[in-house]
């Protein structure tokens, strides 16, 4: 069950409090109303070294399990901010929220990764959480299971020094299944988030920010996503981790249309949370 909530970080201004109060007073209801809820191994964020900030990577199997990550962080004393769209800053309200809410702007293909790393700095120095999905995108493997991840989250820890800490839900796909159409919402149903524990990538500090690197520790994140996530799930993961690649699937956006087969569609728009395969990576 849930443990008692986590002090948050004192460098927060009182703009960004006020504007994550609004957001919380809209979609903390709205997440009661559409499912009941469990979270467990919260205990592992007040024990975070030095109570400080870090990198939370969660498996993707719904569009909405954004909220769901979040309405668990944020209930537990962690302002949640994630990787977003340079897109999504643009509009004058939305803009607004985004950036009064902290959140990171990242554009594809590296433009700007000097400022989303230095906006990702203070989130962490504020004792906040950066929401990271290495997947990319939701995952491809028919089954749900996380499939292959990009390197953007080991990246970003690497360079920042913020612990990794993985979290595995499940139970808010039958709420609003993957590429779904509606929200099923009766018989109610139940999401559990299971917080593990921080990722050990010490041994990689220092060592050159190569591919070898940072592969290795993106595998040790997906592993530790899909151990936990094994634990809800009460199975076995596939002894395989799901490759897009090798099922000439595309690697960001919507591969499957609503209601229809497998359908590849490299062109497709991403969705909001969707971080870049070189997030983080300095200018």
């Amino acid at each position: 069950m849930s443990a008692g909530p986590v002090k948050r970080g004192t460098s927060e201004t009182a703009g960004e409090r006020f504007a994550f109060a609004v957001a919380a007073t809209i979609v903390r209801p709205l997440m009661n109303l559409l499912m009941a809820k469990e979270w467990r191994g919260t205990e592992r964020l007040r024990d975070l070294p030095g109570g400080g900030g870090f990198i939370a990577c969660p498996n993707h199997c719904t569009e909405i399990d954004p909220l769901t990550v979040g309405h668990m962080l944020y209930n537990h004393g962690r302002a949640p901010h994630f990787l977003a769209k340079a897109g999504l800053f643009k509009p004058p309200v939305l803009g607004q929220i985004m950036r009064g809410t902290k959140q990171i702007p990242v554009e594809r293909g590296g433009a700007g990764a000097g400022t989303s790393l230095e906006v990702a700095r203070q989130v962490i120095d504020e004792g906040g959480a950066i929401i990271v999905y290495p997947e990319g995108t939701l995952t491809r493997d028919p089954a749900l299971w996380p499939m292959k991840g990009h390197t953007g989250a080991a990246r970003l820890a690497l360079k920042t020094g913020a612990p990794v800490v993985p979290i595995a839900h499940w139970g808010d796909h039958e709420v609003f299944p993957r590429y779904a159409k509606r929200l099923h919402l009766f018989p109610r149903k139940k999401a559990v988030v299971l917080v593990g524990e921080p990722v050990d990538l010490s041994d990689l500090e220092g060592r050159p920010m190569d591919k070898t690197t940072l592969v290795e520790a993106t595998d040790r994140i997906m592993d530790a996503i899909t151990a936990l996530l094994a634990e809800l799930r009460g199975e076995e993961p596939p002894a395989e981790r799901w490759d897009p690649s090798a099922h000439q699937q595309s690697l960001h956006g919507r591969d499957v249309e609503r209601g229809s087969k497998v359908a590849r569609q490299p062109n497709r728009q991403a969705s909001p949370t969707e971080a870049p395969d070189d997030a983080g990576r300095s200018a």
